[in-house]
């Protein structure tokens, strides 16, 4: 007996209602949630009514443009997006462009010309000279050395990483560092035996090396572009030159006590799985023996990035060489590895783009909220709220300010920012410019909570050990650390070592 009109409508029925729990079931709802909570906060900011000018303490007005109330819109939504993932960080990167462009806070030309900035070639040709050292074999070679000299114990092995990932981002930039590291940390993470699955272990590993690559970076200046940008503007302002050695000087301790803080840090929060790995020594001896005698390969390899190294480094003690501009000298590298068949097509086409994406847009935010008048809108405001506090909290206000902003732009343009006005406030309090100037670069070396920090958080990513949801939470208690250590830095270490925080009255 065939079913009646109404019993095919009621089946009807039953299958549209399952599949429409089917569909609401395939929904991830988190992901949407967050996507739509972008949108909604990018369209309160943009269409909300115009907001207070901020006034410096000269009286100086600094108001906040439709462009500029859209360059915090935009802000905003990349942020949301970039923490939670919605969509592939390069993707994000992207929105970044096309929303400026859209509603008219930049043009096309100015938001999209920033994704080809020299940084990000500077980004870019890093990371080749990381794929050469993997494709040649020379992260094998240092790995299993390094793994011979520190041993079986997991902590032991996290220690040997972070020493060497400091040492090294004394004597080139923190992010060619973390370009030639993270392949030999790779290495290294293949021996765990847990094959590509994230464990806590490579957690720490990845993100470890990350932070101390910042933390390492502050100690000279030739670990990242900040530290002369700051001097320049701190010599404009106040009127003296801080050397090459004196930024050292009062760097060192810092950028040292963090990197075996942090060490402290990752043996809390990613205690390795395994306390050991059994015969790990003999086994890094035993892959090294087989790897046989050094290649010309290799040779060549290390001759090319040495001398970039150099140059790279004369350029701070040689005036003749500072015109040339760092990321043509390191794309010199990245043509010579193909005109000498290190490389080929093969590994263009492997160049992670999602990285370099991601880097574009972060320039292009950066740029944005500087060229609209929206970062220094920003600056002023904040810094304005302390101009009557203690010169302790004074100089905490200062350092968490840098520290927030160099998360989301470049920490070249924090401190761009934030410096000149935190040195033209310092004087009515009291306080001395040379712990402003300090407390400043000690946290825009160390951007712990989102990838576009930081060229070595975003490679480390690319481990995929970790999202970037949970890089932001760990992030959390490591940049509290980072206040603490800028507080004792401030009252005690500086002091010590024969810095000023106060005027003498």
């Amino acid at each position: 007996m065939s079913d009646t009109p109404v019993q095919e409508l009621a089946l009807e029925a039953s299958h549209d209602k399952a599949g429409f729990s089917f569909l609401l079931a395939r929904i991830n709802w988190k992901r949407t949630f967050f996507i739509v909570l972008g949108v909604v906060l990018f369209t309160i900011v943009y269409y909300s009514p115009p907001w207070p000018d901020a006034v410096d303490p000269m009286g100086e007005h600094f108001p906040l443009s439709k462009e500029a109330k859209g360059a915090l819109a935009v802000f905003l939504l990349a942020g949301i997006w970039w923490v939670f993932e919605v969509v592939p960080i390069g993707v994000t990167s992207i929105t970044i462009g096309v929303m400026q462009s859209m509603f008219l806070i930049r043009t096309a030309s100015q938001a999209f010309k920033d994704f080809m900035d020299p940084s990000v070639w500077f980004i870019f040709g890093s990371i080749v000279i990381g794929m050469v050292f993997t494709k040649t074999g020379l992260t094998r070679r240092l790995a299993y050395k390094m793994l011979s000299i520190v041993g079986e114990k997991t902590s032991m092995i996290y220690l040997g990483c972070f020493l060497v990932t400091a040492a090294l981002t004394h004597v080139m930039a923190h992010t060619a560092v973390a370009a030639t590291v993270y392949p030999l940390l790779l290495t290294i993470y293949s021996l765990y035996g847990e094959g590509e699955r994230p464990t806590k272990f490579g957690k720490g590993l990845f993100i470890g090396m990350a932070y101390v690559a910042g933390a390492g970076s502050i100690v000279t200046l030739l670990g990242a572009a900040r530290g002369a940008v700051a001097i320049g503007f701190f010599k404009g302002i106040v009127g003296r030159e801080v050397t090459f050695f004196e930024l050292t000087y009062y760097m060192f301790p810092i950028g040292w006590i963090m990197v075996f803080v942090l060490w402290g840090f990752f043996m809390i929060f990613f205690k390795p799985e395994k306390k050991t790995i059994p015969g790990l020594r003999e086994k890094a001896k035993t892959l090294q023996a087989q790897m046989g005698g050094i290649t010309g390969k290799e040779v060549l390899t290390i001759l090319i990035v040495v001398a970039v190294i150099i140059f790279l480094s004369l350029q701070s003690f040689i005036p003749a060489l500072k015109p040339f501009n760092k990321s043509a000298v390191i794309l010199i590298a990245t043509i010579l590895f193909y005109l000498t068949k290190i490389l080929d097509l093969k590994d263009l086409e492997e160049i992670p783009w999602n990285i370099i994406l991601l880097f574009g847009g972060a320039m292009s935010i950066g740029f944005c909220l500087w060229e609209t008048g929206a970062a220094k809108w920003l600056a002023v405001n904040w810094l304005i709220m302390f101009q009557k506090a203690n010169w302790f909290v004074f100089v905490l206000s200062i350092a968490f300010f840098v520290m927030i902003m160099t998360n989301f732009i470049m920490n070249v343009a924090a401190i761009a920012i934030s410096l000149p006005v935190a040195l033209v406030i310092a004087p009515y309090l009291g306080v001395a410019p040379e712990v402003v100037l300090f407390a400043s670069l000690v946290t825009a070396g160390m951007p712990f909570l989102l990838l576009v920090g930081a060229a070595p958080n975003a490679i480390a990513y690319d481990s995929k050990q970790f999202t970037t949801g949970e890089f932001f939470v760990y992030g959390i208690p490591a940049s509290v650390l980072l206040m603490v250590l800028v507080g004792v830095a401030a009252l005690v270490v500086w002091p010590i070592l024969g810095m000023p925080v106060v005027l003498p009255k």
